[in-house]
């Protein structure tokens, strides 16, 4: 008789040493906890002990920059000379306090990769219950920002405060109340779309019964209950971006942090897709989204960011942003580079050379029909 799977094993719950209740609550109240059939979780406390001080990091690694002594620490003043900071001097950072009652308050958040400075000293309140866009062209450094909000990216300075909740230094926290969408490449896609789902739920210490039942509804809501077994890697692109959405909606967090949440869906899809986050943000949970389409930022959110440079050009309601006019008007405006093809003279339809232009009474292209056979009906 042929042995069980492991994705079978998984999705019976039957999988040797799956991480159990037991073993989950140990982790999320910070105490050891061993059970017969699940791993020792180490409390996260214990971990953070066992880190050397900031001063001890060698120099380049990027917690080093939380140092006491570290010219980049955020409150102190940054020290002049800089290669990374126009002028060669960093600003004060946090020219006025983070925002304790919005959802996310961005102050004086600088990152750099090499010579490129990839975000600029970005400074940005997110209101609670808000559905908000970032918007910018390629490279203004919209990931990088959502990236150090949510806790995947280290800043070289300034702070993120989640629900009054500092990023860094309470970063446990403010992971358990932020639902991030993976990128396709981020994902298990050899575990079936319940799998996943359960996986992505277990992960947040949530038991297993609650999390199934979550994962069924999604999984409905979602346009995906028939393909509920099939695994993540024979899913269509679009397919694979609702399970990654899904998977962030799994734990039920109070901001949603979504990069490009629509691309590469069909319409039907991003309209139901549309409905459950317009109906999210109605109960007073957060959606911030990265998008380079102006259309549908403009129809769907309650209030936009235009970033450029690293830096914020604009932000607050769409009226207040758009000041009158369409917001890819005023957007382009805004952020400037907008080049004229007209000096491209040789593009002129293509290449005609030889090319005989048709005559206006010649009879189009037609196909001949097939003759009916002997015998045939006609």
């Amino acid at each position: 008789m042929p042995t069980m799977t492991e994705e079978a094993q998984f999705a019976q719950g039957t999988l040797p040493n799956e991480p159990n209740q037991e073993a989950y609550d140990g982790f999320v109240n910070g105490s050891t906890g061993e059970s017969a059939g699940g791993p020792s979780v180490r409390p996260l406390d214990d971990l953070d002990a066992q880190r050397p001080a900031a001063a001890n990091y060698p120099a380049g690694n990027p917690y080093a920059s939380y140092a006491s002594d570290n010219p980049y620490q955020p409150g102190n003043d940054f020290a002049t000379g800089n290669p990374y900071q126009p002028d060669n001097a960093y600003p004060v950072a946090n020219p006025y306090p983070p925002d304790a009652n919005a959802a996310v308050s961005i102050r004086g958040l600088f990152k750099h990769f090499g010579n490129k400075i990839a975000v600029n000293g970005l400074a940005l309140d997110i209101p609670i219950g808000s559905f908000y866009g970032l918007v910018g062209p390629n490279g203004a450094g919209k990931t990088t920002t959502l990236n150090m909000v949510t806790g995947l990216l280290v800043p070289d300075a300034g702070n993120a405060m989640i629900l009054g909740h500092d990023v860094w230094s309470d970063v446990n926290h403010a992971k358990r109340i932020i639902g991030v969408m993976p990128q396709p490449d981020q994902i298990f896609d050899r575990l079936t779309g319940m799998q996943l789902l359960i996986y992505a739920g277990m992960l947040r210490g949530m038991a297993r019964a609650e999390v199934t039942q979550r994962a069924g509804d999604l999984l409905t809501a979602f346009d995906l209950a028939d393909a509920a077994n099939t695994i993540v890697s024979d899913y269509s692109a679009g397919m694979t971006k609702k399970i990654c959405l899904a998977s962030a909606m799994i734990h039920s967090p109070r901001i949603l942090v979504l990069d490009e949440p629509f691309e590469s869906v069909d319409p039907v899809s991003s309209a139901n897709l549309k409905d459950i986050l317009v109906e999210y943000a109605q109960t007073g949970g957060t959606v911030i989204i990265s998008s380079h389409v102006m259309a549908l930022v403009e129809r769907m959110c309650t209030h936009v960011a235009v970033i450029n440079q690293g830096q914020v050009c604009a932000a607050g309601t769409i009226a207040q942003v758009a000041a009158g006019e369409d917001l890819e008007d005023r957007f382009l405006q805004l952020v400037g580079g907008r080049h004229s093809a007209a000096h491209l003279a040789w593009l002129n339809g293509g290449d005609t050379a030889g090319v005989q232009p048709q005559s206006a009474d010649a009879r189009p292209f037609a196909p001949q029909q097939p003759q009916a056979q002997d015998g045939g009906s006609q």
